[in-house]
């Protein structure tokens, strides 16, 4: 019996579909899905930061965990071609979980 070969994926677009720059991401937890909602951010002054969200996304822990690996994977192997990612200790904190 030979293995099963996986489907092969076609990826298209939507007429709707945008392609936006992103430097903040929030993400919260529910028992049945993980919402990320990604923003710009910009500095207002010293001691206040503007979040301007324009994208929520709802994913299944299953897409939240398979986005996970293939980030890290990702990440991997960014650093290994490029260096440490640094992260500025000020954004780099655990939030609250909601």
């Amino acid at each position: 019996m030979q293995p099963q070969q996986p489907p092969r994926v076609k990826l298209t677009s939507t007429n709707d579909y945008r392609e936006s720059y992103s430097n903040s991401v929030q993400v919260r937890v529910s028992v049945w899905d993980f919402f990320l909602a990604f923003g710009t951010l910009r500095s207002q002054t010293t001691e206040e930061v503007e979040v301007a969200n324009f994208q929520g996304i709802y994913l299944s822990p299953q897409q939240a965990k398979a986005l996970f690996m293939i980030l890290r994977q990702n990440l991997s192997q960014y650093e290994s071609a490029f260096g440490e990612i640094k992260l500025d200790p000020q954004f780099a904190q655990q939030g609250p979980v909601n």
